[in-house]
């Protein structure tokens, strides 16, 4: 068949021709499928959540891994029995205390329900444990055999998803089934060896990001993996130095990363808090990454991300109340100097990007904010100039025509403009 049209990232969409032979191989996978819900069905309908359960969860996700409910079976298949069990009757005893971890998850409740199982099908890959405690290696200590099934459990559940990640990197369902899992290593295990796997952890999201540098799943799910090594649970110190620097080196790889300008924007007021900047440092940042961001305008001023973080540090002197800034002293004189040199570097872009419309947007909120710093209505020429922008905007983006509109009522621009009324 031809070309159906249409694309995304850049992929054009087509349809492929399927052979009768084809065909009738996606029929039986099809089949084959649904035979090993219908299988699983029944057994979670008989509350069984032994090991030919967790089995049959591994087959279906590695069809299928964008089926949650079987991800949700999964988990209660090991905090039913795979994982180890307390002797308080508790497999989360020390998570439970902060509401944080149960809002996420369900072991506390699905713990409880578990407690009626009788049978606890020992891990393939670790000695049988009893419902007593005992092992059946008498050389070691229940609770040591406990912490090392658990650890070899979680190890292979981490495994188990990173083909499933790099087939499907954008799924939802992997991604937090793998922080559940990682989770548990902070219930079950000694704080220094759950550390040791969270750390593995940032790694991975390091190779993750290097595969496709702009995935948001992958970001979000490494802004994550770095609070937990943080945090007090596991003996975490500040990583703020080291994920700046982080930002530092994708930004120089990929200017259009929008992720990596955001992470950066969140570090900001934490990095200089925790460096005790002072005002000279401070001053001397904000014209760092000023200057920064207008480089990387001059290359790319039709870059959405780049005028983000640009926004961000405008805002900074703008709109200082309410919100972490990064030189708090400055008085409103100086930011209308800082504001004012902003507009006079945009206006230069215009010279050779005379139809890229995010400049336009630009000039026009940041000459609004111009006014607003100085609490005053815009002059004559601010005026003209603001006509002119909107005129263009109103060219280049005709899908947004209301706003444009709304824009010259606010403002006071619609004389100038035949049919500005609308």
């Amino acid at each position: 068949m031809a070309d159906q049209g249409g694309s995304q990232h850049g992929i054009a969409r087509t349809s492929r021709v399927r052979t009768e032979a084809q065909r009738q191989q996606d029929l039986e996978r099809i089949q084959k499928y649904r035979d090993l819900e219908s299988q699983l069905r029944k057994l979670v309908s008989a509350s069984d959540y032994a090991r030919d359960t967790f089995d049959l969860t591994t087959k279906l996700l590695k069809l299928n891994p964008e089926y949650y409910t079987v991800w949700n079976v999964r988990r209660r298949t090991l905090i039913s029995g795979l994982f180890s069990r307390r002797s308080d009757g508790s497999s989360c005893w020390r998570g439970c205390s902060s509401s944080s971890r149960c809002d996420t998850t369900t072991t506390c409740s699905a713990a409880s329900l578990s407690s009626s199982l009788t049978r606890t099908p020992p891990s393939q890959a670790s000695p049988t444990t009893g419902r007593s405690g005992t092992t059946a290696d008498e050389g070691v200590a229940p609770d040591e055999e406990a912490q090392k099934k658990d650890l070899e459990i979680i190890k292979s559940e981490l495994y188990f998803t990173i083909p499933l990640l790099l087939e499907s990197p954008k799924c939802y369902w992997i991604w937090s089934y793998r922080l559940w899992i990682l989770d548990q290593s902070i219930l079950l295990l000694p704080v220094e060896i759950a550390k040791k796997i969270w750390q593995e952890e940032l790694g991975l999201a390091s190779k993750m990001l290097t595969k496709d540098r702009r995935n948001f799943h992958a970001w979000g799910y490494r802004r994550h993996v770095v609070s937990q090594l943080e945090s007090k649970e596991l003996g975490g110190e500040s990583l703020v130095e080291s994920e700046f620097a982080y930002t530092d080196r994708m930004i120089r790889v990929d200017l259009s990363n929008f992720s990596a300008w955001h992470s950066r924007s969140t570090l900001i007021p934490r990095l200089l808090d925790e460096r005790g900047a002072g005002e000279r440092e401070r001053r001397n940042f904000l014209d760092a990454e000023l200057n920064q961001i207008r480089e990387a305008l001059n290359v790319g001023p039709e870059d959405q991300s780049l005028w983000y973080y640009h926004q961000f540090l405008v805002d900074n002197l703008v709109s200082p109340v309410g919100r972490p800034t990064i030189v708090p002293s400055l008085t409103v004189e100086e930011r209308v100097t800082y504001l004012a040199t902003e507009i006079t570097e945009i206006k230069d872009l215009l010279e050779d990007y005379e139809d890229v419309k995010l400049i336009y947007e630009a000039l026009l909120e940041y000459t609004l904010g111009l006014c607003q710093l100085e609490k005053r209505k815009p002059e004559e020429d601010e005026r003209q100039d603001l006509i002119a922008w909107v005129k263009k905007l109103r060219e280049l983006d005709p899908m947004r025509m209301g706003r444009w509109i709304d824009l010259e009522k606010g403002y006071g621009l619609t004389e100038l403009l035949p049919g500005g009324s609308g």
